[in-house]
């Protein structure tokens, strides 16, 4: 197993996306969040989250999904306690996207726009689905997958952690084994909406390692992407 993480500011005063790597006995733990400025103190919500998720993982290296649905739920409850501890509702949001792994298998989870990709050993993609307006359009049929990237609509969230549920609103997989996995990547919309699937995949073949990979990727993105309005965007990358 090999992995890279890395972020980049892009057009905006402030990175409000986190992500971090950890390895506990038997488990290997991989995060990343994107705070919801527009909300308030995003950066503060994704660091929260990510380093809850850790923590909990930290406690309980367990890949599955029980274990994926109490982590979420206690960041969740962190995020709700901070808020009402310092007088400020709705002011942490944040997405989340968490993989596991263990020597056998993988089992992921996920809340907003932030993605996790799957690069099949047998060549084909696996993505989340993004908790979103464009997302459920694409859903009903009223709009074309390769035109997420673009609608207006596309930073609409539908569920993000940091508000009240009435049911839980993650998502998590079923376990997949990694002896069919060539790679993931856990990424924000600041990275995914300037560069395609098949093209990550493309990159991955012509890389050797998940910092010459990511590195690749990156130098794609910024050339989509303005220098002056681009949002941050954050991955990490794990190859087989």
């Amino acid at each position: 197993m090999d992995f890279a993480s890395y972020t980049e500011i892009g057009g905006r005063s402030l990175n409000e996306d986190c992500a971090k790597i950890g390895s506990f006995p038997g488990l290997d733990c991989y995060a990343v969040c994107d705070g919801l400025g527009g909300h308030g103190r995003g950066e503060v919500a994704s660091a929260m989250a990510v380093d809850g998720l850790m923590y909990y993982f930290g406690l309980h290296p367990t890949p599955d999904a029980a274990h994926l649905a109490a982590a979420f739920e206690q960041v969740q409850a962190s995020l709700l306690g901070e808020q009402e501890a310092i007088g400020e509702p709705d002011s942490l949001k944040t997405t989340a996207a968490v993989l596991l792994t263990d020597d056998e298998k993988a089992i992921w989870a996920h809340v907003g726009d932030t993605r996790i990709y799957l690069f099949r050993r047998d060549g084909r993609i696996v993505r989340t689905l993004d908790h979103s307006v464009p997302q459920m359009l694409v859903g009903k049929g009223e709009l074309r997958e390769r035109d997420i990237r673009r609608h207006s609509d596309r930073n609409c969230l539908l569920r993000v952690m940091g508000t009240e549920w009435e049911e839980e609103r993650y998502e998590i997989s079923e376990p997949v084994l990694l002896a069919e996995c060539r790679a993931f990547l856990l990424c924000t919309d600041g990275f995914w909406e300037h560069i395609t699937g098949p093209r990550m995949r493309t990159l991955l073949r012509r890389s050797r390692t998940s910092d010459e990979w990511l590195a690749r990727m990156f130098e794609e993105v910024r050339r989509h992407a303005d220098p002056e309005t681009s949002d941050n965007r954050t991955a990490i990358a794990v190859m087989f």
